[in-house]
């Protein structure tokens, strides 16, 4: 009988049960994900998680008190090598359940549990997911609507409106320009022509005199 365990006995005794978990336990460290049912799963998160926290003091004795519990020393050197500098700021839940459905031939309940800080897939969503938007809620005489979001389309009208302005007053300061620039080049001409005619008359002058 139970008699206020508050542990899942797994059908198996004490020996059997401690075995299995050291076994599981080596496998998770070692390939950071295994399939599993979801009762063991939960079963072992409870073994697991206080190793890894023991992993974050990489002493003689730490070392000697995990391997006492995991009888693997690839799976002790993995844990205090790979494992430990990664979750070295994590304080707790180092392990995610991941059900993926039920077992034809028994109907038990099937899950994943993995590293959190060795899926790297989820990692990388959360990295590229946008900072959400704060949205103030201001009610208008009391009521709960919120105010409506200008759509970008009319920012840039606006935005094209106020540069409209600068090209017509560029276009009319260049068209002033030309005017200048064409009178001064037709008095320019009159200039020379008169000094032309004068040049080639001056004999006129003489006989009037």
């Amino acid at each position: 009988m139970r008699h206020r365990k508050g542990f899942n006995h797994l059908g198996r005794t004490k020996a059997h049960r401690e075995a299995m978990f050291a076994n599981m336990a080596s496998s998770l460290i070692l390939h950071k994900r295994i399939q599993t049912t979801t009762a063991k799963a939960k079963a072992l998160r409870t073994f697991v998680e206080p190793l890894i926290t023991k992993s974050k003091s990489d002493t003689t004795h730490s070392r000697r008190v995990v391997f006492s519990y995991l009888k693997n020393k690839y799976a002790v050197s993995e844990l205090f090598r790979e494992v430990s500098p990664k979750i070295a700021e994590r304080p707790g839940g180092y392990t995610r359940i991941l059900k993926t459905g039920s077992r034809l031939g028994d109907n038990a309940e099937l899950c994943i549990i993995e590293l959190v800080d060795y899926n790297e897939n989820l990692l990388a969503t959360k990295e590229g997911k946008k900072p959400k938007r704060s949205r103030t809620r201001r009610g208008i005489k009391g009521g709960n609507e919120t105010p409506r979001e200008v759509p970008e389309t009319k920012v840039v009208e606006k935005e094209e409106m106020k540069a409209e302005p600068e090209k017509i007053q560029t276009d009319e300061t260049l068209k002033a320009e030309e005017t200048e620039d064409a009178k001064a080049e037709k008095e320019s001409k009159q200039d020379d022509e008169k000094k032309k005619s004068e040049n080639n008359n001056p004999t006129s002058e003489k006989n009037d005199n």
